[in-house]
C-alpha cells in the first residue's frame, strides 16, 4: 500500500450516493484507461471504499450492492476510479507536475543528442533551461511517454535535438571483465560478445545516445581506466568483425 500523503481521491456519484476510493495518481489513470497491469493491493492507501474519504465515512452496504453488485473493495474500487473522476488538491498538483517535469528531463537527456556537436549528449541542465525558454508545460495528468514528441517539437526551435541510439563495442581486460562486461549488459541490447584467449571480453552494446557519457564512466570505473571502447558508426560493420 501507499501513504496517504501520496494518494489522491477518486470520486464516483451514483444512485444517490458518493463514493471514494484512495489511490496512486499514476495507478488511478493507468486504470482509468484499462492499462493497469500491476498489483491493486500496492497502489491504493486503504483497502476500503468511503462516502467521505477526509473523514472516513463509509457507505451503507445496501448502497454499495446497489451500484457495483458487492461489497469487497478490490472489486468495486478499479470501477470508482473508471467511472468516477479523479480530484486532486493544488498541492498534489504542483507536486505531480514537478515529478513528471524531472521524469520528463531524463527521459529525454537520456535518450537525445546534439546533431551539431557530433551527437554529443545534452546535459540534463540545458534540457530544463530550453522547455523554459519554449515555455513547454508538463501535464501532470499524462504519462510522461506521451508528452515526450510534444516536448521534442517545443525544443527543436530552441536547440539542435534529436533522439538517437549509439552503438559501442568495450574490451575489458582480463583482471577486470568478470564484473565490468555485467555493467555494461545492463545499458542496453548486447549485439555481440567474445571472450578472447587471454581472458579479457569483448561486448558491443546498443542504447539511447544521451547514456554515452554514463557508459564510459560506468566502463572506466569498473576497469580501473584500463578498458578499450570504440562508438561503431555503422551497425553492419559488426558482420565483418
Amino acid at each position: 500500500m501507499i501513504s496517504l500523503d501520496e494518494a489522491v481521491t477518486a470520486r464516483l456519484e451514483s444512485h444517490g450516493a458518493r463514493f471514494e476510493v484512495l489511490v496512486d495518481p499514476d495507478a488511478a489513470l493507468s486504470i482509468k484507461r484499462d492499462e493497469f497491469d500491476g498489483d491493486l493491493e500496492e497502489v491504493i492507501a486503504a483497502e476500503d471504499v468511503f462516502e467521505d474519504a477526509s473523514r472516513g465515512d463509509r457507505p451503507a452496504e445496501e448502497d454499495l450492492e446497489k451500484v457495483f453488485e458487492t461489497t469487497d473493495p478490490l472489486e468495486i474500487i478499479p470501477d470508482v476510479i473508471k467511472q468516477g473522476e479523479i480530484q486532486i488538491t493544488a498541492d498534489q498538483r504542483r507536486e505531480m507536475q514537478e515529478q513528471k517535469r524531472r521524469q520528463l528531463i531524463d527521459t529525454i537527456t537520456r535518450n537525445a543528442v546534439n546533431p551539431q556537436m557530433d551527437n554529443a549528449p545534452h546535459p540534463p541542465d540545458r534540457i530544463e533551461n530550453a522547455l523554459e525558454e519554449a515555455g513547454f508545460t508538463v501535464d501532470p495528468m499524462e504519462p510522461v511517454e506521451q508528452q515526450v514528441d510534444d516536448a521534442l517539437d517545443a525544443l527543436r526551435p530552441v536547440i539542435p535535438i534529436r533522439f538517437e541510439e549509439v552503438t559501442i563495442a568495450a574490451q575489458i581486460p582480463a583482471e577486470y571483465a568478470g564484473s565490468a562486461q555485467a555493467k555494461v549488459r545492463q545499458f542496453g541490447d548486447l549485439e555481440r560478445e567474445e571472450w578472447q584467449p587471454d581472458g579479457s571480453w569483448i561486448g558491443v552494446v546498443t542504447f539511447p545516445a544521451g547514456m554515452q557519457n554514463d557508459f564510459f564512466d560506468v566502463v572506466n570505473e569498473h576497469s580501473s581506466g584500463k578498458a578499450e571502447t570504440e562508438i561503431i558508426k555503422d551497425k553492419d560493420d559488426l558482420k565483418t568483425r
